[in-house]
């Protein structure tokens, strides 16, 4: 029971990680906040073309946080795939994104997946 708990707080954890991305990346792409979480200047994001890349990046977030949401109200094994899938979707994502843009995404967003992964896993097994 205690993995069960654990793999869903994890889940909605991230899901609430990536609404916040969202968020940030739709609608708050100029703030102060969006400058210091991925370093760059404001000049650079009021680009029109900057702003739009933020956005369908956002919206790319949201469809994670929605899929891990889903996985939380679902029943039965169906659940766990859906779960799966979308964390591994996030891994994926963090991976590249640690890769090709800033470390910390590996931190920040990669290993909350895989704990949630491993978790999850485990709960299946056991």
């Amino acid at each position: 029971m205690l993995l069960l708990i654990l793999s869903a707080l994890l889940t909605l954890f991230i899901a609430l990680e990536h609404i916040y991305i969202f968020v940030l990346e739709m609608f708050f792409n100029e703030s102060e906040t969006a400058q210091k979480a991925f370093g760059l200047d404001s000049e650079f994001l009021k680009d029109e073309r900057v702003k739009n890349l933020f956005s369908n990046q956002g919206l790319y977030n949201a469809f994670l946080a929605v899929g891990l949401l889903w996985s939380l109200t679902e029943t039965g094994i169906f659940r766990y795939q859906l779960s799966f899938f979308f964390l591994t979707c996030v891994l994926c994502a963090a991976i590249y994104g640690s890769i090709t843009s800033n470390k910390k995404i590996f931190y920040i967003q990669g290993i909350p997946a895989l704990l949630a992964l491993i978790v999850t896993g485990m709960y299946i097994i056991l």
